[in-house]
């Protein structure tokens, strides 16, 4: 077995006040979109010791994708889930780069590997309990990869691209997942995997992503009634798209994990659409969490920017991009791909995000290893767009008055943005229109492969601190799923799959030894222009005055800890 923690790069660890212009997933991707953080107090765990008792209230500009675990892959999801529903591994409860730290969560320690990396072996922790008493097993693990599978978790070829046996399960040609083999009475547990993964472990430990839960849970979706996990926080009093609460799961201080602390004060979350009034119940203390995947509106940033004893702007891996669907017209053309790439307005975006939103134009994100260093090919993402440039290529590829919609999340900047992106289009020659769906929906509306979106908007942050993650969205058609497809272009490049077969069983902490070949190939992502990156998101800490905020843990993957949250 073999404990680390990555490297340096992993995480820029920089507290930086928001600004109109400077570099940098949120709803979905989580997801997905998780990121790089600065430390709020230190790099240490920080829950240990301190008040216990009272309830924090949390305001966010949306519902998760789902309560049931087994769906969701959102950050407002993730959050909650890393703390009610463990699984194989965790990352460790601490700020900055020692959050990137993997540790053994219901297995007794890491997985030993073998067979060349492709074998996988861990032991289920003994004596463990749900939060409903139920014991947990090691053929829980199984079941629960399985019902992620069948129920179209959203990333899903974290498992398809990896485990043998996963992607014919998905796709209803198996009636079970070959690669895994669990036996109860040892508590062992076996993952065969179709080739080398690298970074197998850090989807073990990814928050939310093979959560274990019992075999009796229903193979159906549950978000009102969530299936029972083991952590340290139970789900409760669910109000869809309104609210739900998280209280201190009395069972788990008995069982607790090491690193891995029981929760201080129960948790109230309260969805709050408008980010202004969000902002402005956490400035007047009617609230105390300003949920990190939220961007604070620009009529709010000068007030809360002051307030330095309880709120900071950290940097994080968060890419927000523009999907072109490579099956649709008129995306199926290179020219009017390029022609998009040319014409987005990324500085009239980041104005649009409050400062918050730095330019770019590749999938990595500046602090992830792998982010080309060249310039954009398609002009400098600082500077206003070359707007007659893409005009002319729109009219080479003879998609020029082609209707496209452009599908929208109705949540703010993000509507914002992609208005002004269907006036860009417009602008170009297309005639473009929008699409606005509910937040709620959003993303399980364009996951579904039926649906076919010609374009839209999209995040992804990082789930771990590897470039794997950003690219489990282009990996071959083992990501185009009927229902959870997070391969919104359709796309399936021969070079990109090429390219990933050979980076993909890196070691993590041999990744950096392959920067230069990870550079190419973002860079040729860019070129191609399947997705259209426009900027880096920074997230925000931003707490009441009654939280001890000295003592809050900002993890660089799920954000602000809520086991940690205490008052003063």
């Amino acid at each position: 077995m073999r404990k680390y923690k990555r490297p340096l790069w992993a995480v820029v660890a920089v507290a930086m006040a928001f600004a109109v212009a400077a570099c940098g997933s949120s709803g979905s991707s989580s997801t997905s979109s998780s990121s790089a953080g600065a430390s709020s107090s230190t790099t240490s765990g920080g829950s240990s010791g301190g008040k216990t008792g009272g309830t924090a209230s949390v305001v966010e500009g949306t519902f998760p994708q789902s309560l049931d675990p087994s769906i969701d892959f959102t950050t407002q999801g993730g959050e909650v889930h890393w703390l009610t529903h463990l699984g194989v591994l965790s990352f460790a409860h601490a700020s900055g780069n020692a959050g990137t730290q993997i540790i053994p969560a219901i297995a007794t320690a890491l997985p030993t590997t073998s067979n060349g990396g492709k074998t996988y072996t861990f032991t289920v922790r003994s004596g463990l309990k749900y939060s409903d008493g139920t014991p947990v097993k090691a053929s829980d693990f199984k079941f629960s990869v399985e019902r992620a599978l069948k129920l179209g978790w959203s990333a899903a070829s974290f498992l398809t691209s990896t485990v043998q046996g996963a992607a014919d399960y998905a796709k209803g040609k198996a009636q079970t997942v070959s690669g895994i083999i669990a036996d109860d009475a040892s508590g062992k547990v076996t993952v065969h995997l179709v080739t080398p993964y690298g970074a197998f472990e850090d989807v073990l430990a990814c928050g939310g992503c093979v959560p274990f839960m019992p075999a009796s849970t229903p193979m159906k979706p549950e978000p009102n009634n969530p299936p029972v996990g083991f952590g340290p926080y139970v789900i409760k009093n669910i109000q869809p798209n309104v609210g739900f609460d998280l209280d201190i799961n009395p069972n788990y201080a008995s069982q607790a994990i090491p690193g891995i602390p029981a929760g201080k004060m129960n948790i109230t979350v309260k969805v709050e659409s408008n980010t202004t009034t969000e902002a402005s119940d956490v400035i007047n203390n009617s609230a105390d969490v300003f949920d990190w995947g939220d961007t604070i509106p620009p009529a709010e940033i000068q007030q809360v920017s002051k307030l330095t004893d309880r709120f900071r702007a950290v940097q994080s891996n968060k890419t927000f991009y523009w999907f072109l669907n490579v099956n649709e017209k008129p995306f199926n053309n290179t020219l009017a791909r390029e022609a998009v790439a040319t014409a987005v307005d990324r500085p009239a975006l980041a104005r649009l995000g409050s400062g918050a939103l730095v330019p770019g134009c590749y999938l990595l994100p500046p602090a992830m290893v792998g982010h080309p260093t060249q310039t954009c090919p398609y002009g400098d993402p600082n500077s206003p767009p070359n707007v007659a440039k893409a005009k002319q290529l729109v009219q080479q590829s003879g998609m020029a008055g082609q209707p496209v919609t452009v599908w929208a999340e109705n949540r703010q900047p993000r509507l914002q943005w992609a208005e002004n992106y269907a006036a860009t289009l417009n602008a170009i020659g297309f005639k473009a229109t929008l699409k606005t769906i509910a937040d709620a929906e959003y993303f399980s509306t364009i996951e579904t492969l039926k649906n076919h979106p010609q374009t839209g908007f999209a995040d992804w942050q990082q789930d771990f601190p590897n470039p794997t993650d950003f690219y489990q969205n282009l990996v071959d058609g083992n990501a185009i799923l009927p229902v959870g497809n997070s391969n919104y272009e359709e796309a399936n490049d021969p070079h990109i799959q090429s390219e990933l077969k050979a980076l993909y069983p890196v070691p993590a902490t041999q990744v950096d030894s392959v920067a230069s070949r990870w550079q190419a190939l973002d860079y040729y992502t860019a070129q191609k222009a399947y997705v259209v990156p426009y900027g880096y998101l920074s997230s925000p800490e931003f707490l009441s005055s009654r939280i001890d905020f000295s003592k809050v843990v900002f993890s660089p993957l799920e954000g602000n800890d809520f086991s940690s949250l205490q008052l003063k």
